[in-house]
């Protein structure tokens, strides 16, 4: 029998308490973040829904693997395990550890980039372009048009654009050191990349004998979405999809503070000997002995149980199901989202539901303000904050949508946060007329969300 109900498919062992707050105080917390939610404190945040990446519960047994972790310099037992787990989930032989995902994209782009040069990739997240862009390499989107279509509901939305990488290959063969894929494609809200997508992007990739690297984040809610949306992989396990997957890569990258199920750790995997091992000399200059990358043997032990555990069937059900629940929640109560709900997150389209505010004049900001202060809910902007840029006048341009991301740590919130949350944006969708625009009053040349500052053009509406 089919149950109606889907219960989280573990047990609550230890628990943290959520310090409430009032709008009132919320209001001086923001204005002293420079509203900014970044710099926040997380303490003065009662639902964080800032990011998935670190922020998960790991498992009794990924804190029993704390307690035996083999803290060697070199060598260490727990480097083994994690290097075996990396080896028979992504089908490549040579295993890199890193502190975390940016670390490894670091690694491999300052090894295989040069100045004037092209990487395409469906969609570039904000570490991995800013890591391509300070090299001076143009960091390239090709995912397929739809994409950018909030409302259009397909399978494989994060699925790249073959005919463009084609294109692209053509007439700038010399001056593309790879091609990367993203899944599931985070900038674009969490959408999956399909099998044949990969079949394809393969064949193109050997046309011009170039080599694929897959950013590899959420690699196994992407499996689940092949197995359930894609034809002719129903009857294969997650991980057998995986497999299939990467076995068409070169080499991946990963925050394993995502599917990992870690709070800290990265990795790459390549199938070349040659450059893993010119990393590996690089690796050993700010990141530790290649045996443990700047990770302690504690996280290598849990990361190589949390691989396995992101995979297991019953916990992808029930990972995925949370973003649809959400999703109906919302479209009840006419709140525009990125359709259909990704794996990881739900995106709050800000361009449609505040459409008052200018796209230069940062909606997503200010409704990223809007949850923190009706609801002491963090989220985040990826719209023209996140992604904005300038056009060769110095002019500038802003990103192909504005969206809000509530990201859902994994493991951490129960249904009833879940429907708070919802509850939270009806109230804001009641005033959202009334928000106000924003300007950045300071920013750095990079990866500006994290650290610029912000003014709203007037106060924020009260809903209390």
């Amino acid at each position: 029998m089919k149950h109606k109900i889907l219960i989280e498919p573990f047990k609550i062992k230890s628990v943290e308490p959520i310090r409430y707050t009032t709008f009132e105080a919320r209001k001086k917390l923001l204005k002293k973040a420079k509203y900014n939610v970044f710099l926040l404190h997380a303490e003065d945040v009662m639902i964080d829904l800032l990011t998935d990446s670190g922020t998960g519960a790991m498992s009794a047994q990924q804190w029993g693997a704390l307690i035996t972790g083999d803290e060697s310099y070199a060598g260490a037992s727990s480097f083994y395990q994690f290097r075996d787990a990396v080896r028979d989930i992504f089908t490549m032989q040579e295993v890199i550890p890193a502190h975390q995902g940016r670390a490894a994209e670091r690694l491999l782009f300052g090894q295989l980039c040069k100045s004037g040069e092209i990487v395409p990739n469906n969609t570039h997240f904000d570490t991995t372009r800013a890591n391509i862009e300070v090299l001076g390499v143009e960091a390239k989107d090709l995912v397929i048009e739809e994409a950018r279509d909030c409302n259009a509901v397909l399978p494989f939305k994060g699925n790249m654009d073959i005919e463009a990488l084609d294109n692209l290959l053509s007439q700038h063969e010399s001056k593309i050191p790879f091609v990367m894929v993203t899944i599931t494609n985070n900038s674009g809200g969490g959408q999956p990349v399909s099998l044949a997508n990969m079949r394809d992007i393969r064949k193109v990739a050997d046309k011009y004998n170039k080599k694929i690297y897959v950013d590899s984040a959420r690699f196994a809610e992407n499996a689940y979405f092949i197995k359930m949306r894609e034809d002719g992989q129903s009857h294969k396990s997650p991980i057998e999809i995986a497999r299939e997957f990467f076995s068409m890569a070169d080499g991946a990258l990963m925050s394993a503070k995502k599917d990992g199920m870690g709070n800290i750790g990265g990795f790459l995997t390549l199938r070349d000997k040659k450059v893993a091992d010119e990393i590996r000399t690089n690796l050993i200059l700010t990141e530790g002995f290649p045996t443990y990358g700047g990770l302690a043997g504690r996280d290598l032990a849990a990361l190589s149980l949390g691989l396995y555990e992101a995979l297991d069937e019953h916990y992808l059900e029930y990972r995925i199901r949370t973003s649809e629940y959400m999703a109906e929640k919302l479209r009840k109560l006419d709140i525009p989202i990125m359709e259909p709900p990704g794996g990881h997150a739900i995106y709050v389209d800000a361009k449609a539901m505040l459409p008052h505010i200018a796209p230069l004049d940062f909606p997503g900001q200010s409704l990223t303000c809007a949850l923190y202060l009706h609801g002491g809910i963090r989220a985040v902007e990826i719209g023209s904050v996140m992604f904005g840029s300038k056009d060769e006048h110095g002019n500038p341009v802003t990103a192909p949508n504005e969206l809000v991301r509530m990201a859902f740590p994994r493991r951490v919130y129960t249904q009833a946060h879940f429907d708070y949350v919802a509850e939270v944006l009806g109230w804001i969708k009641e005033v959202s007329s009334q928000l106000p625009s924003m300007k950045i009053t300071h920013e750095p040349p990079f990866l500006r969300h994290f650290t610029s500052h912000f003014e709203p053009s007037h106060d924020f509406p009260s809903v209390e």
